[in-house]
């Protein structure tokens, strides 16, 4: 399809769009009754709800139903909850489980530590643009990119006192044992846990930095006039008058850290015991076209995800009540 073909295209939707809008206002602009603004509102929540449907809903539904079926491509079987009941009885699949719950706590509690720490080290320091700058730049590194980097500094060789990894010559220098990185479970889950931390700290640094700039000054003075300082400035001023920044933070990398599949793919290839769920999805559907055990990992992500939704948005309901 060629560039012209897809401008026309953008064109004859947006064209189709304030089409609908105008005949929704034709429609309804002589309602004036209560009875009236319920049918315009009905009119104008009804598009955006057909396609919630439509686009949400129903692959929802549809994924749950498939779920329930076996691993035949054509025409599987009906197993009911056998797939969820393999998932958490089948060693393999609990290794992936184990790995997933490593990936969800430590990813988001180390990530938004660092970045914290370093934005209130950094805060009106002469040096915190660059310091500020160096940490970020790893957001703008690719997944992939990152793991490429990353899985030349684990890089081991056996027996060679010139290592191409960064680490295992490290350890060469100290007269240590060289170590393989990546291969030895569980130790390399962690070791790639600090690529997706790697990438994340920047963000959490940004977005909290800008967070503890906004506390009043006025807050602050009055704190140190009270000689609070240090640590009880950070703990009983600066952590919750950030508080909402640190939730949203918090959620953004647990939700990203769900979905962590470009990692797992490029350093290890879910070998040596460190795949993950989204990448156990991939693995289930495209390469062993066991669908119904793909769809069923698909809504424990979705179960994963669902109460982490709930409690940001309870917490912001109950700061916006303040």
């Amino acid at each position: 399809m060629s560039t012209q073909d897809k401008l026309i295209q953008m064109v004859i939707a947006i064209a189709l769009f304030f089409g609908v809008m105008a005949v929704i206002l034709l429609l309804t602009s002589r309602l004036r009754t209560r009875t009236g603004e319920r049918v315009q509102a009905v009119a104008f929540l009804g598009p955006a709800l057909f396609l919630i449907s439509v686009g949400l809903l129903y692959p929802a539904g549809m994924t749950v139903y498939q779920s329930l079926f076996g691993a035949a491509t054509f025409d599987p079987p009906f197993v009911g909850l056998d797939n969820y009941k393999e998932l958490f009885t089948n060693s393999q699949q609990l290794t992936v489980l184990r790995n997933t719950l490593l990936w969800v706590i430590l990813t988001p509690l180390v990530s938004t530590g660092i970045g914290l720490v370093y934005a209130v080290l950094v805060d009106r320091s002469r040096f915190e643009k660059a310091a500020k700058a160096l940490l970020f730049l790893p957001m703008a590194i690719s997944m992939v990119g990152a793991s490429i980097i990353w899985k030349f500094v684990y890089d081991y060789k056996s027996g060679e006192s010139t290592q191409l990894g960064l680490l295992n010559q490290i350890l060469v220098w100290l007269h240590l044992d060289t170590f393989n990185f990546l291969l030895n479970s569980p130790w390399n889950t962690l070791f790639l846990i600090v690529i997706l931390v790697w990438i994340q700290a920047g963000f959490a640094m940004t977005i909290l930095s800008a967070s503890i700039k906004a506390i009043p000054d006025d807050i602050i003075e009055a704190a140190r006039l009270d000689g609070v300082g240090g640590w009880k400035m950070f703990r009983h001023i600066t952590v919750p008058s950030i508080r909402p920044s640190l939730i949203v933070v918090v959620t953004t990398i647990t939700i990203a850290t769900l979905k962590v599949f470009d990692i797992v793919q490029t350093a290890t290839g879910g070998n040596f015991d460190t795949s993950v769920l989204a990448y156990e999805f991939y693995r289930q559907n495209f390469v062993a076209g066991n669908q119904g055990l793909s769809t069923a990992i698909a809504v424990v992500i979705f179960l994963l995800v669902v109460p982490i939704v709930i409690y940001n948005i309870r917490q912001m309901r109950k700061l916006e009540s303040r």
